[in-house]
């Protein structure tokens, strides 16, 4: 994956280390990308993940979440933040945390699923303070307006997300809420099979309990596709993950001819690697998927 430093904030020529400034998707954090972090830092590289609003600190976890969890009260309970969070809300919270990286060196920009959304959209607003903006099978919408107009495709249909129940709330409450913390073999199974089939067990649900129950319902609707005379001029790189079953691999690809089409002189990068949706059990392939030019 190369690393070319080209955007204004690098000034034409090398400024040294990057900071990986890592977005996280949907029901993630911070925390999310720990293993990542850890390894990226074993071999001395600098990593910045990034809570979205409403999630980290700020992220909804009601009392009947917990355990007892106390079903009926979970499906009552208000989720003040994520109700009106949308995803220009969270581009300008990575846009603060990249001013910040921006002064350290170059920085690359880094999306998983959803979070390909809101990088996206920072690189249209601040495209000069990014050097590089990398993809884990992530959406990356150009022509198609929203993460759900991806799904509607042909390429989405496969998904296994709908397989994972959810949880019902009230009607206009602008959130979607899971029982990530459910012990029910029918929902463990759905979930693993759309986010991890080849995690260990163990490995599964030590990933599955860092998940949030509630993400903001406006992120997958709202416009989400880059501009070519912002987004359009940044170096980019796509990592696929083969064996994804949430975000198919046929709409992973749809989405990186479409982007490459539309700036046929600044096309993505392309590294394949052989994961699920939540990406390699071992962080370390993926470090060294991000680091292989530094």
């Amino acid at each position: 994956m190369g690393a070319r430093t080209t955007s204004a904030a690098a000034g034409g020529g090398d400024r040294g280390q990057p900071t990986f400034v890592l977005v996280h998707g949907a029901n993630g954090n911070a925390a999310s990308f720990a293993p990542l972090v850890t390894a990226l830092a074993a071999d001395g590289h600098r990593a910045m993940p990034v809570d979205l609003p409403g999630h980290g600190p700020d992220g909804n976890f009601p009392l009947s979440y917990q355990a007892p969890q106390d079903l009926a009260a979970f499906a009552a309970a208000p989720s003040a933040v994520l109700c009106a969070t949308t995803l220009a809300d969270n581009a300008r919270r990575v846009v603060r945390v990249v001013r910040r990286a921006a002064r350290n060196g170059p920085v690359i920009l880094v999306g998983h699923s959803m979070g390909g959304a809101t990088i996206t959209q920072v690189a249209n607003r601040v495209p000069e303070l990014i050097d590089r903006l990398v993809y884990l099978s992530a959406f990356c919408c150009v022509r198609l307006r929203s993460v759900l107009d991806c799904y509607l495709t042909p390429e989405g249909a496969s998904t296994l997300l709908p397989g994972i129940p959810s949880v019902k709330v009230p009607e206009g409450w602008g959130i979607s809420r899971t029982n990530w913390r459910s012990a029910d073999p029918d929902f463990l199974a759905a979930a693993k099979a759309a986010l991890a089939a080849d995690y260990s067990d163990a490995g599964f649900l030590a990933v599955l309990n860092t998940f949030e129950p509630d993400e903001a319902a406006a992120v997958s609707t709202d416009d989400a596709r880059g501009h070519r005379a912002s987004w359009g001029r940044l170096p980019r790189s796509y990592v696929r993950y083969t064996q994804d079953r949430a975000i198919p691999l046929a709409l992973q690809d749809r989405m990186i001819a479409e982007a490459d089409a539309a700036t046929p002189g600044n096309r993505f990068d392309v590294c394949s690697v052989r994961a699920p949706h939540l990406g390699p059990e071992d962080p370390r392939q993926l470090a060294e998927v991000l680091t292989s030019q530094y």
